[in-house]
Order: C-alpha cells, then sequence, then structure tokens
C-alpha cells in the first residue's frame, strides 16, 4: 500500500531520479517533470498528495506556479526546494501556502521527515475541515423544527446576529427550549466558524475553580499549579465561547467577567500582563436576569453589558403547534436509530401530547419519545405509552397534582417524593439546580433527599 503520491518539479534530471529512488524504497508513489507547465498539466488531471517544487525552472517560476493554483484553489503541501534560497523568495513561498523550504544539496532524511510531517498536517487539515463542514450542516437555521411564528422571528434575528460583528449575546429562555442548540447554530454560521467554539457549563466547576478555568492561571499562582494553563477565553480566541447558565456565575467571578468583557483583555491569575482576545461571547440562562440583579444575585452592570443583544425562545407550551411536528421529527430519527417502525400517533395519544404543558420543554419531548421507542415495539403510538404524568395531566395547574391522589389501599410517601426527584432530574437531564427549580425546593435540599433516596 503506497504512503501517497509525490509530485517532484525540478529540472536537474539527476535530483529528480535520485529522490525517485529513494522515496520509492519508501512507500511512495513518484512521478517527476522538469518543466512548471507540465506539472500544472498532472496536478489538474490528478493532484498529487504532496509536492516537491522547484523555484528555479525554465519556463515558469516555482512562485508563478503556487500562485496558479492558489487561485484554482488546491490545497496540496508543497516542499519548495531550491539552488539559490533567499529569503525573500521563502517568505514569497509560504505565503503562497508552501508548508516548508528545503535548500540545495538537501539532506535525504531531512527530506523524508519533511515530507512525512508535510502529510501529517495535510490529513490533520483535511480532518478539520471535514469536522467543521459536518459541523456547520448540522447545525444550521433550516434544522430547526418550527412552524410557528415567534421562532421564524427568533430565527430571522439570530441570522443577522450571526453574521454581525456583534461581541455579546445574551440567550433566554426555559430549561429544553434549546438555548445551547441556537447558540451553536450562530457560531457555527457567523465568520467566527473556523475558529474554536468553547463551552462551560456555569454550574459544573465550583467557584474556587472557576476563575482559573476562565482566565487560565501562571505556574505557582497557587498550591496545584504545577505549570501555566490558558483559560477557556485564551483558547476560544478569534471564535466563540458559550457560557451556559450564566446566572449561576458567583459576584466575585461577575467582576473580573465584567472587566473582560468592557476591556477585551484578561489577566491569567497570578500573571502581571495583559492579554488581548477577540472573542465573540454568547451566554444562556433559564433566569430572569431582571429579578436576579432586583434581588441582588447579579450584578446590573454585568447584564447590561450582556443585554446588548437578547433572544428569547419561548417554551412549547407556548407553541402548541409545535409539539405533533417535534414528535413526528423525532420518531422519524428514533425510528432510523432504534430499528423501530412507528408510522402514526392515534388520535387519543396527539390529544394528550398537545394538551400537555411540558415544564422540560422539547428536551423532556425528546426524552419521552427516545423511551418509548426503546421500550416499545409498534406502529402506532398509543396513549398507554406515554408516561403516567401525561396520560392523566388535567390541563388546570390547580389541578396538576390529581395523579397524586391518596389511593384506599394507600401509598409509601417516600417513594412518591422518590419518584418526583426522578422526574425532576430527568426532565432537566440531571441539571440539579434546574430540577430543585421544578420541585419547588432548594439545591442543598434536593441533594440532601438524593443522598437520602440513594439517587448519588
Amino acid at each position: 500500500m503506497t504512503k501517497g503520491k509525490v509530485l517532484i518539479v525540478d529540472d536537474d534530471k539527476l535530483i529528480c531520479w535520485s529522490l525517485e529512488q529513494v522515496l520509492n524504497k519508501e512507500g511512495y508513489d513518484v512521478t517527476f517533470v522538469h518543466l512548471a507547465n507540465d506539472a500544472l498539466s498532472e496536478i489538474f488531471k490528478e493532484p498529487p498528495d504532496i509536492l516537491l517544487l522547484d523555484l528555479l525552472l525554465p519556463d515558469l517560476s516555482g512562485v508563478e506556479v503556487l500562485k496558479r493554483l492558489k487561485k484554482k484553489d488546491y490545497h496540496i503541501p508543497v516542499l519548495v526546494i531550491s539552488a539559490m534560497a533567499t529569503v525573500d523568495s521563502a517568505v514569497q513561498a509560504m505565503k503562497l501556502g508552501a508548508y516548508d523550504y528545503i535548500s540545495k544539496p538537501f539532506n535525504m532524511d531531512a527530506v523524508k521527515l519533511a515530507i512525512q510531517k508535510a502529510l501529517e498536517v495535510d490529513h490533520l487539515r483535511s480532518e478539520v475541515d471535514y469536522h467543521r463542514t459536518r459541523e456547520s450542516r448540522i447545525y444550521g437555521f433550516n434544522n430547526f423544527v418550527s412552524g410557528h411564528s415567534s421562532i421564524r422571528e427568533l430565527l430571522r434575528m439570530a441570522r443577522r446576529v450571526a453574521s454581525s460583528e456583534a461581541p455579546t449575546i445574551l440567550i433566554q429562555g426555559e430549561s429544553g427550549t434549546g438555548k445551547d442548540l441556537l447558540a451553536r447554530v450562530i457560531h457555527y454560521q457567523s465568520k467566527r466558524a473556523n475558529s474554536p467554539l468553547v463551552e462551560l457549563n456555569c454550574t459544573a466547576v465550583p467557584e474556587t475553580l472557576l476563575e482559573s478555568e476562565l482566565f487560565g492561571h501562571e505556574q505557582g499562582a497557587f498550591t496545584d499549579a504545577k505549570k501555566m494553563k490558558r483559560g477557556l477565553f485564551e483558547i476560544a480566541n478569534k471564535g466563540t465561547i458559550l457560557l451556559e447558565e450564566i446566572g449561576e456565575i458567583p459576584q466575585p467571578i461577575q467582576v473580573k467577567l465584567l472587566k473582560v468583557l468592557e476591556d477585551r483583555r484578561l489577566r491569567r491569575v497570578g500573571g502581571l500582563k495583559n492579554i488581548a482576545i477577540d472573542v465573540r461571547v454568547i451566554a444562556t440562562t433559564n433566569r430572569d436576569l431582571i429579578a436576579e440583579t432586583k434581588a441582588g444575585n447579579f450584578r446590573t452592570d454585568l447584564f447590561y453589558r450582556l443585554n446588548v443583544i437578547t433572544l428569547l425562545i419561548p417554551p412549547l407550551r407556548e407553541r402548541k403547534g409545535d409539539i405533533l411536528l417535534l414528535t413526528k421529527y423525532f420518531l422519524n430519527r428514533y425510528n432510523h436509530q432504534f430499528h423501530r417502525n412507528i408510522k402514526s400517533l392515534s388520535k387519543e395519544a396527539e390529544k394528550l401530547l398537545i394538551n400537555y404543558n411540558w415544564p422540560g420543554n422539547i428536551r423532556q419531548l425528546k426524552n419521552v419519545l427516545e423511551r418509548i421507542m426503546i421500550l416499545e415495539d409498534t406502529e402506532e403510538l398509543l396513549p398507554d405509552h406515554l408516561p403516567y404524568e401525561i396520560q392523566s395531566y388535567t390541563g388546570d395547574e390547580a389541578h396538576a397534582q390529581a395523579f397524586i391522589k391518596l389511593p384506599h389501599i394507600g401509598l409509601k410517601l417516600g417513594e412518591v417524593e422518590k419518584n418526583l426527584i426522578n422526574q425532576a432530574l430527568d426532565y432537566t437531564e440531571g441539571n440539579q439546580v434546574q430540577a430543585a427549580k421544578l420541585l419547588g425546593i432548594s439545591r442543598d435540599a434536593l441533594r440532601r433527599k438524593m443522598i437520602k433516596f440513594k439517587l448519588m
């Protein structure tokens, strides 16, 4: 199996022959030509995996060959070789896309190593291009499943924001509405799509580590700082940082975050110099930040810094027409994934799905349908396939707890409590802050109950 196709372009026949002998033994498929125009014909007919190009050729210069390849958008790793190496020609060749520059007479081992490294870099570039193209296709505005006017307006605004230079974007909405999905779409449909998207869930990192995680630290800044670490803002430079649930950030970190957003500079923990950054910040929250500022939990100045562009995703219960659209979308998806064949929903099941208030929004609907597809093997989705809380939901919030009526034979209160905690954690995909909110208790109280019922 060949390591790759190598095209050598040099008017020195002895060099071409010598390179061919060495590289053939290394497992490469080698072709050589002596004129630039012959090289261009070979490339346009069947591009090689790597090009070894002399700068001085009888008909055209190697630099002219590089210009034509760049104009035609050919991404071929090029090693430039010349007996008359100059700094200017080297710089010009590198600007035009050459990977490396080797002077004659050259060492064959150095040439082999340079070819190997160039091919490795090109392979990594191809992988990155593939994944970027795939992400751009997955996270596209056309992939939003909705027929509601509020979502159409939201996406119209999001498209404009994505193509703009807006440095900060705030996305608000209840848990499970798709805030993080919208943030990713904005990134991958923006000019920053070829730069990193770095994500941080602000509830997942302890306060003591959050500053270092965001802004990095210098070696020796604290006891466990064995070496310098770049923070997420630095890693996201030229790209986007997604701060999920920004309403959970402690006040001391809010102050430092505000300064970074205002100055577009940061200082690592224990550092002495400021580091300039070019980062788009997308923050998401399911909290009412205006109420949080009035309560003193969130800094007013940070809120106004974030609130320049705000996108609000309405909950699923306010766009009932999307429930069946999303249901059919997920059924088609899971039919393929789980090798099922659910072709339709009964009218009764449709009514139950539409009538339910979906406190966990799209995430909850997705989880319910995924569970059904795993457990059931049927061609029609029936009411009995739906969870009991959906079947028994009355539509009246005052009677939302009718399904917990005490049966004549009695029940174990602990089992009911455990079941409700499990449901809340399921709706929020394990987010304890949101689960506690659904249950109307504090996070600490929830954690104590989780320990009591051995749920953690």
